[in-house]
C-alpha cells in the first residue's frame, strides 16, 4: 500500500513499463518508488487539474489531459519525465485519452465530442460529435466522454455520461453504432490484449462485455455485439482491466472482483471461480494483550479503546451479559498532511507509535487514573523512513522496518528513545519489510519483505540467526511459536509453512503438509491470512484469520484429504463423540463473522474479534 496525503486524490494511474505514474486534480504528475512505497518525484503540468494520463505503447511519451483544454506531452526519461510540448488547445477540459497502438495518433474524450490528434504535428484531425442522451430530461445537458479506446484498425470506442457505448470509424470520423447500456453513466472501458473484446463499467455497478464477432458462418460481417452483463458491484465501477482470461473490476464499494471468462478457462477449476478481493490486506488493529487495549488505525487519526467486560461464564456459543462497555480513551490526530502508513501499541499499553512517509512519532501513555499522553520529543535520526512498527513483548524495544529491507532497533524507557542497532538482510535485497514479528521471550525477531524473503534475527546477540528458504509467494503473516521455537508463515498463495529455528529446517508437520497438499477449498479462498497467533493453553493450536473467517489448525489431528468435507463443523456437532473424533481433521473454520480486521488472544485467554463496520 502506498500511503496518500491530504489534497492528493488520484484521478488517473498509468504504467510505463515497470514504472507507475499518477495524476490528480492538484495538477501534478507523480512517479512512485515501488521499493519504498512512496512518491519518487512530482512535476507540475501547468494545465490546471489533470483528469487523465496515458502512455504510448512504446513507453516513450506520457500524455496528460488537463482542465485548460490542453493535452500535454511528456518525454519519459530514465529517471524523470520532461515536458515536450502541448497539442493544439481545445475549448473545454480533456477527460479521457487513448493512444493508437502505433503511437501516431491519440484520441481525447471531452464534453460532447471526441478529438483525434496527430501526435507528430499536434493538430486535431477529426472531431467526433457525441449525441445527447435519449434518457435525459433536458436536451441541453452536456455529455461527458468518460472513457475512450483507440484500436489498431482505427476503431474508436467511447463511453459517456448519457449511458452509451459508441463505435466510431477513426479514419472517416463517422459513427458506426450506438449501444445504450444504462440511463446513467458509462465510466470506464478496457480492451482485451487481442482487441476482440471490450468491457464497459457503469455507475449502476454493472460490467458489460462487447465482442467483435460475426452473425454468419463465413465470418465476413463482424461487428461489435453486446454479449454479457456482470453485476458484481453495489456502486460505481471506476476501474477495469481486461486480461486474456478474466475481467478485473473495482470501484466505489472498495472491492476488486476477478471474474473469469468461462469460454477462456477450464471449467470447474480454481481459475474458473469468481473472486472478490476485500481490502485491507494488512493489520490496522494493534492489541495490547496485557492491558486489554485496542489501537485502531485510520488514515488521519488513531483511536485507543479499552475492551469491555462480560458478567459471568457460559458454554461455547452463549452470549454473555455486558458488565462494562468498551470505552474510547484517546483519539490522536496525525500531524501534517501525510496519511498514517503504520502504527503500533506496546503489549503493556504504555507506548504508542505511528509513522507517515515523512516522520515517526512516539508517545508515552498513562492510563491508570488520569489519562495522559506525552510525546517523546527526541527520536534517533535513524527513524526517518518507516514501513512497519512493532514493540517487543516486554515493551522495552521498538522495531521499525526501514529502507533496503533493514530494521531499526531502539530502546524505549520513560520519555527516552535510544538507537541500539540496525538489522540488515544477508542479501542485496531492496524490497521493503512489510511484516515484523517479535517472539514472546524477546529473543527473536522475524521479518518478511515483499520479495518473499523471511529472515530471523537474534535480538540478544544483535545478529542474523537464519533465513527461511524462499517459497515463491509473498508472505502475508508470520509469527514465532512461544513454546516450540518455530516460525509459522502463511503466504499469498494460501500455503502454510512451519520452520524450526533450532534445527533451521522445515518441521516434519510442515513437510507432511506440503507433501499432501492443501485442501482445494482452502486454496480457493479469496483473501490472504493477515494474522497468526497461538493458544497458550494448547501448544498444538495455530490460530489464523483472513477477512471472512478464522481458523484453528490442530497439528495433532490428521490433515484433510482432497475429498474430505472441509467445512464440517455443523456436521460434527450432530455426531456422537466417537464419530466426531473419527471424522475430525486439523482445520476448524469459523465463518460466523464478516469483514474481519483482527482476531487475537489476550493475556486472559479471551478471544477478541474485530469486524469492519
Amino acid at each position: 500500500v502506498i500511503p496518500g496525503r491530504d489534497g492528493k486524490a488520484v484521478e488517473a494511474l498509468c504504467w510505463v513499463g515497470r514504472r507507475l505514474f499518477s495524476a490528480g486534480l492538484d495538477g501534478e504528475i507523480t512517479e512512485y518508488d515501488l521499493e519504498n512505497l512512496r512518491p519518487r518525484n512530482s512535476m507540475e503540468a501547468y494545465g490546471g487539474p489533470i483528469w487523465t494520463i496515458s502512455s504510448n505503447r512504446q513507453g516513450t511519451l506520457l500524455a496528460a489531459g488537463c482542465e485548460d483544454g490542453t493535452v500535454k506531452m511528456f518525454e519519459v526519461l530514465e529517471d524523470r519525465i520532461q515536458f515536450q510540448r502541448n497539442l493544439s488547445r481545445q475549448k473545454g477540459r480533456i477527460i479521457s485519452l487513448s493512444w493508437h497502438p502505433t503511437g501516431s495518433q491519440i484520441a481525447a474524450g471531452m464534453l460532447d465530442m471526441i478529438k483525434i490528434f496527430d501526435a507528430e504535428t499536434g493538430h486535431a484531425t477529426h472531431r467526433l460529435l457525441v449525441e445527447r442522451g435519449l434518457q435525459r430530461t433536458s436536451n441541453s445537458q452536456e455529455v461527458v466522454v468518460w472513457s475512450v479506446a483507440f484500436l489498431s484498425d482505427h476503431t474508436v470506442i467511447s463511453g459517456d455520461s448519457a449511458g452509451k457505448v459508441q463505435i466510431w470509424d477513426g479514419i472517416t470520423g463517422t459513427l458506426v453504432r450506438t449501444h445504450l447500456l444504462t440511463k446513467w453513466d458509462v465510466l470506464v472501458l478496457a480492451v482485451s490484449p487481442d482487441e476482440s473484446s471490450v468491457i464497459a463499467g457503469t455507475s449502476e455497478g454493472t460490467v458489460v462485455q462487447f465482442q467483435f464477432i460475426s452473425s454468419t458462418v463465413d465470418q465476413q460481417d463482424k461487428q461489435w455485439v453486446r454479449t454479457r452483463t456482470f453485476k458484481s458491484h453495489s456502486h460505481d465501477v471506476r476501474a477495469l482491466v481486461h486480461t486474456d482470461t478474466a475481467v478485473v473490476s473495482g470501484g466505489v464499494d472498495t472491492q476488486l472482483v476477478v471474474r473469469p471468462l468461462l469460454d477462456k478457462v477450464e471449467k470447474n477449476t480454481q481459475e474458473s471461480a469468481m473472486r472478490k478481493i476485500i481490502f485491507p490486506h494488512r493489520n490496522l488493529v494493534s492489541c495490547a494483550k496485557k492491558a486489554g487495549l485496542l489501537l485502531f488505525q485510520f488514515s488521519d487519526h488513531l483511536e485507543l479503546w479499552r475492551l469491555g467486560e462480560s458478567d459471568g461464564n457460559g458454554k461455547p456459543g452463549d452470549s454473555l451479559p455486558v458488565k462494562r462497555n468498551p470505552e474510547k480513551l484517546i483519539q490522536l490526530k496525525r500531524k501534517g498532511e501525510d496519511n498514517i502508513c503504520c502504527s503500533a501499541l506496546s503489549p503493556c499499553g504504555g507506548w504508542l507509535a505511528y509513522a507517515t512517509v515523512s516522520s515517526v512519532r512516539l508517545y508515552r501513555l498513562q492510563l491508570d487514573n488520569n489519562i495522559s499522553i506525552n510525546k517523546v520529543s527526541k527520536l534517533p535520526k535513524e527513524l526517518n523512513s518507516v514501513h512497519q512498527l512493532s514493540f517487543s513483548s516486554d515493551s522495552s524495544k521498538l522495531f521499525a522496518s526501514s529502507i533496503l529491507s533493514s530494521v531499526i532497533v531502539v530502546s524505549v524507557k520513560e520519555l527516552e528513545c535510544k538507537y541500539l542497532h540496525t538489522f540488515k538482510p544477508p542479501s542485496d535485497s531492496r524490497q521493503p519489510v512489510h511484516l515484523l514479528s517479535p517472539s514472546e521471550d524477546g529473543k527473536w525477531l522475524a521479518t518478511a519483505n515483499t520479495g518473499g524473503e523471511i529472515h530471523v534475527f537474534d535480538v540478544h546477540k544483535l545478529k542474523l540467526h537464519c533465513s527461511v528458504p524462499v517459497c515463491g509467494s509473498c508472505p502475508t503473516a508470520v509469527s514465532i511459536h512461544p513454546f516450540s521455537c518455530s516460525l509459522v508463515s502463511v503466504h499469498a498463495d494460501q500455503q502454510i509453512f512451519e520452520f524450526s529455528l533450532k534445527q533451521k529446517e522445515f518441521t516434519a508437520w510442515s513437510r507432511k503438509l506440503q507433501k499432501q497438499g492443501m485442501h482445494p477449498l482452502w486454496l480457493q479462498r479469496d483473501t490472504p491470512i493477515t494474522r497468526v497467533t497461538f493458544n497458550p493453553n494448547n501448544p498444538t493450536h495455530i490460530l489464523l484469520h483472513d477477512t471472512s473467517m478464522f481458523c484453528i489448525v490442530d497439528q495433532i489431528l490428521p490433515l484433510p484429504e482432497e475429498k474430505t468435507r472441509f467445512y464440517n463443523q455443523s456436521v460434527l456437532q450432530s455426531l456422537s463423540l466417537g464419530e466426531r473424533l473419527r471424522n475430525s481433521h486439523a482445520f476448524k473454520v469459523c465463518r460466523n463473522f464478516q469483514n474481519l480486521l483482527c482476531v487475537d488472544l489476550m493475556e486472559d485467554h479471551s478471544l477478541v474479534v474485530v469486524e469492519r463496520p
